[in-house]
């Protein structure tokens, strides 16, 4: 009896390790294939976002705005309102 419990054994032993392999190997032709498809497909093309558009600058709107309060266009009031804008 023992050999034939010890051969029974090597099969079932012997029927799990090629089961196991078989999975192991589809998986990996699986993934394989999957790995050419994603090579051989076209690179998608990322674009870079468009830069921000600059603001005006401050120095400027300060000069402009030196000469609309010496023109006495604006107020001492109106200046430093949008002086405050400015630079805030």
């Amino acid at each position: 009896m023992p050999l034939i419990r010890m051969m029974g054994r090597t099969a079932v032993v012997a029927g799990t390790a090629t089961a196991v392999s078989n999975r192991v190997s589809r998986r990996q032709g699986n993934r394989w294939a999957e790995q050419e498809q994603a090579s051989q497909a076209p690179p998608q093309q990322e674009y870079a976002a468009p830069p921000e558009p600059a603001g005006p600058d401050p120095i400027e709107q300060l000069k402009q705005l030196g000469e609309l309060h010496t023109q006495g266009v604006l107020t001492d009031e109106e200046f430093a309102v949008q002086k405050a804008k400015i630079l805030a």
